[in-house]
């Protein structure tokens, strides 16, 4: 069965028809060619398919299509400044080694910047909880917590 859906994503109003059994994830991946929201385990236990919808932290993969209706999405792509600029949370992932692989990335930096507004001057342990339920299988989790650090001074 087909449904037609209508939202934003990174700004741009999007409208399609699409089976009802679609994921969000899919969506953006395979309808709107966005490929930097990944697909890690499809249980939403890893934390890859971070996207925000309506300002909120959500696992994309775990949400069909259809419930972000009329919702505001936005995916890493949207992060960066029209002009190419890294957004200061992606710059800082760069800058303090917050990566290896790359693949959990796009998710880490979603969930992080669901932080700022939240948490005044978080801890480390505040910090790792926002984190709670992004895998990374490669870093050592201290960069990533100090990449988070210093992206969020940076929104400031």
């Amino acid at each position: 069965m087909s449904v037609n859906i209508t939202m934003k994503v990174n700004g741009k109003s999007v409208t399609a028809a699409v089976e009802a059994s679609t994921t969000l994830v899919e969506f953006i991946r395979e309808h709107l060619r966005l490929t930097g929201t990944h697909v890690g385990c499809n249980t939403s236990q890893c934390g890859a398919c971070t996207v925000h919808v309506n300002g909120r932290a959500v696992k994309s993969c775990n949400m069909l299509v259809a419930q972000a209706q009329g919702a505001d999405v936005m995916t890493i792509e949207g992060l960066a400044a029209a002009n190419g600029d890294m957004h200061p949370m992606q710059a800082a992932f760069k800058e303090h080694h917050g990566l290896q692989c790359g693949f959990c990335t796009p998710g880490m930096v979603m969930s992080a910047c669901e932080l700022k507004g939240k948490v005044t001057n978080p801890s480390d342990q505040e910090i790792r909880a926002c984190l709670d339920g992004n895998i990374c299988r490669c870093t050592g989790y201290q960069n990533i917590v100090t990449s988070v650090k210093a992206g969020l001074a940076a929104m400031s």
